[in-house]
């Protein structure tokens, strides 16, 4: 079976675990996490980003909380301090900025203990996350998916996904009445479902799905099963 889940954003490791359990996932089971697993709560993802990396059946896609991170690896340096960071130039402190208004203080304090405690943890937990795509194309239960964070900017049917930037991928918010191919289900996250009034659950269109359910909000992540559309949420 193929699972996918979306904006984690601190998550508890241990209730994520449970909602896997639930779901009845096992290690014949793949799992797609449709990005931004980081900030906002708890150790920032942290904990979570390193379980992932450790798993075989669990794939990170690239969401626009972890691009910012990449940003500003800089700020992660082993030799950054107060005074470098007064020399930072102003692309990275624009970068910051933007990281730190979407919620990074979490994360960046957990990535920044982790430096001090196992620098080399770090530098794979960084090169884990470079590694991650920006998109996913497969196949389960009859259908065909394109798994991505946000959306598709500008959006062309003949258009390839190799030829969307980063930006256009990880920061897009489609519209309800976005539509997308006819031929395959997007499966995307970035916009909280509440936002086209389904706080907590779901949000379907017939070429596309929103499995954001607001846990950067304070509520929790849901499993989607690609093979039959079932979908998994945390009591």
């Amino acid at each position: 079976m193929i699972y996918a889940t979306s904006d984690i954003h601190g998550y508890p490791l241990d209730s994520f675990l449970r909602l896997l359990e639930k779901a009845g996932f096992s290690s014949s089971d793949r799992l797609y996490v449709i990005g931004d697993v980081i900030d906002r709560n708890g150790d920032g993802g942290v904990a979570m980003l390193r379980w992932m990396m450790r798993q075989e059946n669990v794939d990170l896609i690239r969401g626009n909380h972890e691009s910012m991170m990449l940003e500003c690896e800089f700020a992660m340096a082993p030799d950054m301090d107060l005074a470098n960071l007064r020399k930072v130039t102003l692309e990275q402190e624009y970068s910051l900025l933007r990281w730190h208004r979407n919620g990074c203080l979490v994360t960046l304090e957990s990535l920044l203990k982790l430096r001090e405690e196992d620098p080399e943890e770090l530098k794979k937990l960084l090169d884990y996350v470079r590694s991650a795509p920006l998109y996913m194309e497969l196949a389960a239960g009859g259908r065909r998916f394109v798994l991505l964070h946000g959306g598709l900017e500008g959006f062309e049917p003949e258009k390839g996904l190799d030829e969307y930037s980063e930006e256009e991928i990880v920061w897009t918010r489609p519209g309800p009445e976005e539509r997308y191919w006819e031929d395959r289900l997007v499966i995307l996250g970035h916009t909280p479902t509440q936002y086209f009034g389904e706080k907590g659950r779901m949000f379907s269109t017939d070429t596309w799905l929103d499995i954001d359910t607001g846990a950067a909000g304070g509520g929790s992540p849901m499993l989607l099963r690609l093979d039959d559309l079932q979908e998994f949420y945390a009591e």
